[in-house]
Parts: C-alpha cells; sequence; structure tokens
C-alpha cells in the first residue's frame, strides 16, 4: 500500500460521520412520512461534514449522485445517517449517506436511503485544490 492509500484509509476511517434524528411532524409531508426534501438536505450535511472531516478544506458539493428511496420512513421513527468517503481523487472525493430507519418500539432497523455525494476543495478564489497534501 502506497503512503497515499494509507493516508487516504487513514483520513476515510476518521471521519465517518453518524448522525441521528427523530422524525417529527414539522418534518414529514401530507402521507406522514418524511419529507423528501428534507431527507435530501440531511443527507447533504451529513456528505459535508464527513468531506470536510476528511480534508479540513473549504468544500463545494458539485453533484449528488443517483438517490434510492427504498421506503418510506414514517413519523415517529428514528432515523440514523452514515456518511463515508468512498473515492478520493486529486481535488474532489465522494461520500456514500445511508440513511437507516427503526421504529421507537423495537430493535429492528433498516436501510431506507442511500446515496452519494460529490465535493471538490476549493481555495480563497474558488478555484479547485488537492485534498491532500502533496
Amino acid at each position: 500500500m502506497t503512503p497515499r492509500e494509507q493516508e487516504i484509509q487513514r483520513r476515510s476511517a476518521l471521519s465517518e460521520t453518524r448522525v441521528t434524528k427523530a422524525v417529527f411532524p414539522p418534518t414529514t409531508n401530507h402521507h406522514n412520512t418524511l419529507f423528501g426534501g428534507t431527507a435530501l438536505a440531511w443527507m447533504d450535511e451529513v456528505s459535508f461534514i464527513t468531506a470536510t472531516r476528511f480534508c479540513r478544506l473549504p468544500l463545494v458539493t458539485v453533484s449528488s449522485d443517483r438517490i434510492d428511496f427504498k421506503h418510506a420512513i414514517p413519523a415517529g421513527s428514528i432515523v440514523e445517517l452514515i456518511g463515508r468517503v468512498v473515492s478520493v481523487g486529486n481535488t474532489s472525493l465522494k461520500v456514500e449517506v445511508e440513511v437507516y430507519v427503526e421504529s421507537m418500539s423495537c430493535d429492528e432497523r433498516e436501510r431506507a436511503i442511500h446515496g452519494i455525494f460529490s465535493f471538490v476543495a476549493i481555495d480563497e478564489n474558488k478555484r479547485p485544490v488537492p485534498v491532500l497534501p502533496e
């Protein structure tokens, strides 16, 4: 394993982000399930935190790849969002976010949403910079 690969592995482990939230009425839609826009905002925030922890540089979101909503998340649920760096380029990185749902009354949980977010590190002039020191 090269020193760069070792550094990517080290930073990836340190940057994993977990956020737990409760789904209350202000975050639900007319079906009494988590509003998709709220879920996407939560996922973008977790992916941003994960990416920032990885490189500690200013970042911008450049894309979100396919977001799969496997099933609805009912009001009164607990959700856990988990962000992990899955790919590192020169000036960019990709973060996978998984959203797990569980009932407040039982231990079972399952993955409800999955997506990938891409970021580019930028300097004060908004130009791309390397995500790892050279």
